[in-house]
């Protein structure tokens, strides 16, 4: 959690101003650490440097049996009831709209404005709040959101309905998408370098996918939601991949390296869940995912067995290609697009042929982890377990997503939820007192004393605080 009280500290600094005793002092009590004109090219690189984290946090990686435990197992077998979004608020949040206030208030907007036009600041700031805000409701539900980030106006906000929030959610990243203008790029972007055109795809991807979240509980908003979003434009093309650059520093580390290599944990391994699956089709893309054990040959780590009997030499790890202390992380793929648009053919919501839809997603995977060979992709769609048949296709669907959302967690754990694909078995003797795999986390440990009236009034309408509630999208 470092980061997030160290983007605070500096939104902090910046929001102070210098004081001195009087005007004979001149800029004697003027810190330079404290400037008067904050620099939102700096806010906004603190804020996208925790975009990474919402794909990398292994939890839900661990419930939809990518990875396991490989020594201590108990996350694979959901010992972790409680986690904590405050840093989020605190950190990213509260950057990005600080951002926003700084290119709106006339006071501000004109200085606002050396590093990037007022329009395309707040643009950019609204659609990573959103994405931000989908990211935390995906985990927990009800959430504050009409009333967070109002710093000392609210210091217990209520926690909104999901529904109210997503349908807030399509607003924000259609209005921001269109407010781009032709004025100055936005500096500090290191995740599009400021490309306008790729974050209108990406707004508009986003809500491509999030308007699929409704397709049990909301079918016809969703099908209104994903088709204006296909028309605004999506991802095109794995060009258009979105991805958040770790570095080779150890500030800035993938946590997959940093846990094998920095700390020598070796923690979690690919599942054998995962590895058998692969295995089983043939699937071409293993070795892009997955590294061989040391007896040369591919073995997950059995899931959620306790207790263990192998050491992390005995099972496959990480591919070393995908964790490298630089590696980059998978944000937003072409081919997830692909598999949303070939449900969303399959469901009736848009004109196209699903079949086409999903070879194309199988393809674009392939060719995204480097597996892709004419020979081998014909080969692979063309066995019974892939051949794509409409009586199974949401099937075939969700578990060609499930594998294309290799670590991509936070997505794959949601789309799991949603679909019920593929059906997966749960730990043995889980440890928070269930006997089924997660299907939302719980709030912090914080929110039923320092928000009791509206942690309450969440719980009333809600359910119960705990990891088998389901989200309002989550439907049976």
């Amino acid at each position: 959690m470092k980061k997030y009280f160290l983007n605070t500290f500096i939104v902090a600094a910046l929001l102070t101003a210098a004081t001195s005793c009087g005007d004979n002092f001149g800029t004697m009590n003027i810190s330079p650490n404290s400037p008067s004109n904050p620099n939102t090219a700096s806010i906004l690189t603190g804020a996208l440097r925790n975009v990474g984290a919402t794909v990398t946090g292994i939890q839900p990686g661990l419930y939809v049996q990518h990875f396991g435990d490989v020594t201590y197992i108990e996350e694979s077998r959901y010992k972790t009831v409680n986690f904590d979004y405050n840093g989020f608020y605190a950190g990213p949040l509260m950057n990005l709209q600080f951002i926003i206030q700084q290119n709106t208030d006339a006071a501000t907007k004109s200085n606002a404005a050396a590093t990037g036009s007022n329009a395309n600041q707040i643009a950019t700031a609204r659609i990573l709040k959103a994405y931000f805000f989908q990211f935390l409701t995906d985990r927990w539900g009800d959430i504050a959101y009409s009333q967070a980030l109002k710093a000392s106006e609210n210091f217990s906000p209520k926690f909104d309905k999901q529904q109210d929030i997503y349908n807030d959610l399509f607003k924000e990243w259609k209005e921001a998408a269109a407010q781009f203008d032709g004025g100055k790029t936005v500096q500090g972007d290191i995740l599009l370098s400021g490309n306008v055109a790729r974050w209108k795809k990406f707004a508009n991807s986003l809500r491509a996918l999030a308007a699929l979240r409704l397709s049990k509980v909301d079918p016809a908003k969703g099908k209104t939601e994903f088709a204006a979003a296909v028309a605004d434009g999506l991802l095109a093309s794995n060009a258009d991949n979105v991805k958040y650059g770790y570095l080779s520093e150890a500030n800035n580390e993938h946590p997959l390296y940093n846990n094998y290599i920095t700390t020598n944990r070796k923690d979690f391994a690919v599942s054998s869940t995962f590895v058998d699956y692969l295995t089983k089709v043939g699937d071409p893309r293993l070795p892009a995912m997955a590294d061989k054990n040391i007896n040369g040959v591919y073995r997950g780590v059995p899931y959620g067995v306790f207790p263990p009997t192998w050491k992390a030499q005995d099972v496959s790890l990480a591919a070393t290609t995908m964790r490298q202390q630089n590696s980059p992380v998978n944000v937003m793929t072409y081919a997830q697009v692909l598999f949303a648009q070939a449900e969303a053919a399959q469901l009736g919501w848009i004109s196209g042929n699903a079949q086409t839809f999903y070879e194309a997603g199988i393809k674009a995977s392939m060719e995204q982890w480097g597996s892709y060979t004419a020979e081998a992709y014909a080969k692979y769609i063309a066995q019974a377990d892939v051949a794509f048949t409409s009586d199974k296709a949401i099937e075939q669907i969700s578990t060609q997503r499930w594998i294309a959302l290799f670590y991509q967690n936070s997505e794959a754990w949601a789309e799991w939820r949603r679909t019920g694909f593929p059906v997966l078995k749960p730990a043995e003797k889980p440890l928070n007192g269930g006997t089924d795999i997660p299907r939302r986390m719980a709030y912090p440990t914080t929110a039923p004393t320092l928000n009791k009236t509206n942690y309450d009034a969440v719980v009333g309408s809600q359910g119960a605080d705990n990891q088998y509630t389901r989200v309002w999208w989550d439907k049976k």
